[in-house]
């Protein structure tokens, strides 16, 4: 079992940034996938960032080359740096994981999720 808790939300302006945090519980934290997905009102939630226990790292189009995924896994934490923030990345932010080696894209395929973190983007 592992158990999620998210960080670092806010508001902020347009251009601006802000780290999100997950801390997570757990012996084997290392051996997870980890992965950032976001919600916005009236829409599904989606893939945002993904990072893999020896630190590969894959990312939404919508967000590459703005995000950075990183994790310490001597801290049980995985990080999302997000810059040059936009209106449209305005969502309730969630972190999961699952075991393996496997890094997938689908809510479906994460087998644990933090209760999220408001972040919201003014113009």
């Amino acid at each position: 079992q592992v158990q999620l808790v998210e960080s670092g939300g806010g508001l902020v302006q347009a251009g601006d940034s802000l780290r999100l945090s997950c801390a997570a519980s757990g012996r084997t934290f290392s051996l997870y996938i980890m992965g950032w997905f976001r919600q916005a009102p009236g829409k599904e939630r989606e893939f945002v960032a993904a990072i893999g226990s020896a630190g590969s790292t894959y990312y939404a189009d919508s967000v590459k080359g703005r995000f950075t995924i990183s994790r310490d896994n001597a801290k049980n934490t995985v990080y999302l740096q997000m810059n040059s923030l936009k209106p449209e990345d305005t969502a309730v932010y969630y972190c999961a994981a699952r075991p393996g080696l496997l890094i997938t894209f689908t809510r479906d395929t994460y087998n644990y999720w933090g209760q999220g973190t408001q972040v919201t983007v003014s113009s």
